[in-house]
């Protein structure tokens, strides 16, 4: 099937409202050989292709001379991206090279919705199929890629992750992606090679729906979703638990272009390196060491150094979570300080949203001019380094203050109308009425100047 961009914009328009963006990821192909596809079946909408469907789908060029397939793998991936970013970007299209490819090659296909599940075994398929000149890159530079003219070439590109946390970040991120998709498709169209692309994601994404979406601070509607992905992440001893941390998104950003999401590798496949860390009474230091993080970056550090002290104001011991520490390389080292963050040491500390910027209810604050580089996001953020019982958190204390900007607010309007309404009020006492009154059929009233 054959796709003009025009017809793949109205597609995507089409099958946004019946395709949930939660079981399932879209497929996006598009060939040199022309009449790939002549067979497939109109894409309904609702449908969700099969694992069976999609290997029918791919086979002409499994068989097809030459045998070249080229993989852009996404860690997450929506039919809703290609609209909604378009408009979170501005007036381009932050995937504006991808859908030109689709509409001007002699083949193209787009599935709006395939099981996620048949996309993460679909690099294990396609390996038992042939005999592959297997190649796997992370950087886009079609120079270092060396292509067997005499056997097929199976070739799987790791695009960079896209940081949900911040949609801004997310368009940035698709566009580079797109631009990478777009240099490779072009330099091996002008060397005159013949392939197949599949452009896909590896698991679903949500995408927001509100493009008024700003952080928010302070108390959130209870119907709000706080659904725990997975279990936080535990630091031993040697003999029981001493540090409990967990974050919903863990984003951080170097250079304002760069950006690591470390959620995933920390708390769902767990590659974070955690044996640098350090427990007693006193101090407490999270280390989490995260080896080959991408962008040319041998290794990454994340630190949390927490301290236990007693204050005689109030008779007790508070946790105060000191500074937060990004170390790359093992050389470079950037120090935030914590401006809030502290609680009674028997208690863990939560705060919806913490990092550098502003409008974070938990700022953290750059120390030295290595920290100027860098920007931090972690989301639904708890963390407890002293007196942990059972391997549970203990009592979160909120970072929440009582007085949010929007209670100012209503506050300052309230008492601004309450004064308005006081002065109107005021104003009407303070009316007379005459008592001296003109008779028209008697002597004409005169009011002495004395009076």
């Amino acid at each position: 099937m054959l796709l003009s961009s025009g017809s793949l914009l109205c597609c995507f328009c089409i099958l946004l409202p019946g395709v949930n963006s939660v079981s399932h990821v879209p497929v996006l192909l598009w060939s040199t050989q022309s009449s790939m596809w002549g067979f497939a079946p109109a894409v309904i909408d609702g449908h969700i292709t099969s694992k069976h469907e999609l290997h029918k789908l791919l086979q002409p060029a499994i068989t097809a001379n030459p045998k070249n397939i080229i993989m852009f793998l996404q860690d997450t991936l929506s039919i809703e991206d290609f609209t909604y970013y378009s408009s979170v970007y501005g007036s381009e299209n932050p995937l504006h090279n991808v859908q030109e490819i689709l509409s001007s090659s002699s083949s193209s296909l787009v599935l709006p919705a395939v099981d996620w599940k048949t996309i993460d075994n679909l690099p294990v398929y396609l390996k038992i199929q042939k005999d592959w000149n297997l190649i796997s890159i992370d950087n886009l530079n079609v120079s270092s890629v060396e292509l067997d003219k005499y056997n097929p070439n199976l070739i799987i590109v790791k695009l960079q992750s896209i940081p949900r946390s911040n949609e801004i970040s997310a368009a940035k991120a698709f566009s580079e992606n797109d631009e990478q998709i777009g240099r490779l498709t072009k330099e091996l169209i002008d060397t005159g090679v013949e392939f197949l692309a599949i452009y896909t994601g590896l698991k679903p994404s949500k995408v927001f729906r509100n493009v008024d979406f700003a952080p928010k601070l302070g108390r959130q509607l209870l119907a709000t979703d706080t659904t725990v992905q997975y279990p936080p992440l535990n630091v031993t001893n040697g003999t029981e638990t001493c540090i409990l941390i967990y974050a919903k998104n863990l984003l951080i950003t170097a250079n304002t272009s760069l950006h690591f999401e470390l959620a995933n590798v920390t708390f769902e496949a767990k590659t974070a390196d955690s044996s640098l860390s350090t427990c007693s009474f006193d101090n407490t230091t999270l280390s989490l060491k995260y080896a080959s993080p991408g962008h040319g970056l041998r290794s990454l550090e994340l630190r949390f150094v927490m301290s236990n002290k007693f204050y005689t104001g109030s008779a007790r011991n508070w946790f105060k979570l000191e500074t937060v520490q990004i170390i790359q390389d093992d050389t470079k080292i950037a120090i935030f300080n914590t401006t809030y963050a502290s609680t009674p040491s028997e208690y863990s500390y939560h705060c919806q949203q913490v990092g550098t910027s502003s409008l974070y209810a938990e700022r953290l604050i750059p120390v030295n001019s290595e920290a100027n580089n860098w920007d931090i996001y972690i989301s639904e953020f708890q963390i407890q380094g002293f007196h942990i019982k059972k391997n549970l958190f203990s009592y979160a204390s909120d970072c929440t203050s009582f007085f949010t900007p929007a209670i100012w607010m209503a506050l300052v309007s309230s008492i601004i109308l309450l004064w308005i309404l006081s002065y109107g009020i005021f104003m009407i006492m303070q009316l007379t009425t005459n008592d001296k009154f003109d008779d028209p059929k008697g002597q004409t009233l005169s009011v002495p100047q004395t009076e």
